[in-house]
């Protein structure tokens, strides 16, 4: 390997005993090296977690034909020519292949004349047509730990011909964000500096900007969306403005944050606590006025309070019960005296009659049937007991029992 090639690659290991990470795969691995045909695989998990390296050792072992191809820089006829004396393709980057691209490898996968050895850092459940998943075994792979980040430091270090001290290492092995790649590109970074200026105070100095980017359309992306979202939920500010800034600082566009945080305002605290909702609202309108960098900071605002709000789910239960009802029998009728009669016709069929017009009485309600004839005295909302709802709920039910000891009062005048 020239000393000219990237550290990465330099350090590719050229045997099993040598890879770092995956150890919940390792006996599968050892079972694959041994197998005496070799199945077709999709290597899936997130960038430098080893996905192309064990794809080639694989290969290798089993002494076949190998041609390694990038799905972006590759279309159907040069997959056609480079598949010539082909036994093994490394494709990486599967789900950047079209549907009908994919579909190319069902009868080479089906008669045996291919072995492919696929890898996406998509979820292949959606990246993946599910006649190509059927035909590949699918190995998931995870991002490295710190032990094996330090490791693969260690392992740099000697190779570039440079010492650095144990807290370095960590730090280098931190800011690379379980991704082997990235940490040994920063060491390749670190190598090049004075060395009285490999200190850990020296190196973060020296360092560029460190942005843990993510894909946008990848797992990661909804993963920490989701985290965010389920942190507030669990009333955590701490983890909630963690993942908000994981998000901010990986080039999330802060107005799907603004977005998710409006959701989470209707969703899980709604009436405990009305004003979330337009709190959210002006959070999405003062990123849009304002930007980064400072956008952070109505950001951090509206999650902290959003998970420090009382929760309740009642307003999305409540919908979600009255879909149901709607699904499973259609909308009925509307009752005749909620119908506005706007033409005489209209009110000779009896729209309008009999309606109560509750401004016309105390408290500005009358006791009275809204629900069609079929559902009357069906409940969709049950209100929780927490924050604002409470006293909302306490409000009208005073109004229920009062007119249960007496029915409507009088019209007022």
């Amino acid at each position: 390997m020239s000393i000219l090639a990237p550290l990465p690659e330099r350090l590719r290991p050229g045997e099993l005993a040598l890879f770092v990470g995956q150890r919940h795969l390792r006996a599968k691995l050892e079972n694959l090296l041994r197998a005496e045909r070799l199945p077709s695989l999709l290597f899936f998990g997130p960038p430098g977690c080893g996905k192309s390296t064990l794809a080639l050792l694989l290969a290798q072992a089993h002494g076949r034909t190998v041609t390694r191809i990038s799905a972006p820089e590759a279309g159907i006829q040069q997959l056609r020519r480079s598949l010539n004396d082909t036994d093994v393709l490394i494709l990486d980057e599967l789900h950047r292949f079209s549907k009908a691209q994919q579909d190319f490898f069902l009868p080479l996968l089906e008669s045996g004349e291919l072995t492919l050895l696929a890898t996406t850092t998509e979820n292949p459940s959606f990246s993946v047509t599910a006649q190509l998943l059927s035909r590949l075994h699918v190995l998931r792979l995870r991002p490295l730990n710190a032990q094996d980040l330090i490791l693969l430091a260690r392992r740099g270090a000697e190779n570039l011909g440079i010492g650095l001290d144990e807290e370095s290492l960590e730090m280098l092995a931190a800011l690379s964000g379980g991704d082997a790649r990235s940490l040994l590109n920063l060491m390749e970074y670190a190598a090049a500096l004075p060395e009285d200026k490999r200190t850990p105070a020296g190196i973060r100095e020296a360092l560029p900007e460190i942005v843990a980017r993510h894909d946008k359309q990848g797992d990661r992306h909804y993963e920490l969306a989701s985290a965010l979202i389920k942190s507030i939920r669990g009333s955590d500010p701490d983890a909630a403005v963690y993942y908000l800034a994981c998000l901010l600082e990986g080039g999330e566009d802060p107005r799907f944050i603004t977005r998710r945080l409006i959701l989470s305002a209707s969703e899980d605290v709604g009436l405990a606590d009305p004003a979330a909702l337009p709190l959210a609202v002006a959070c999405h309108q003062a990123v849009e006025l304002i930007g980064l960098p400072e956008g952070f900071l109505p950001l951090a605002e509206t999650a902290i309070y959003l998970a420090l709000a009382p929760k309740s789910n009642s307003a999305y239960a409540a919908y979600v019960n009255a879909q149901r009802e709607v699904k499973a029998a259609g909308a009925a009728s509307v009752p005749l005296h909620l119908r506005n009669a706007s033409t005489r016709l209209q009110k000779e069929w009896g729209y309008g009659k009999g309606y109560l017009y509750p401004h016309n009485f105390p408290d500005a309600w009358v006791d009275q049937e809204y629900l069609p004839e079929s559902l009357a005295g069906r409940r969709f909302y049950f209100p929780k007991t927490t924050g604002a709802e409470a006293s909302l709920m306490a409000w009208r039910q005073r109004l229920i029992r009062r007119a249960g000891r007496g029915g409507a009062k009088e019209p007022k005048g």
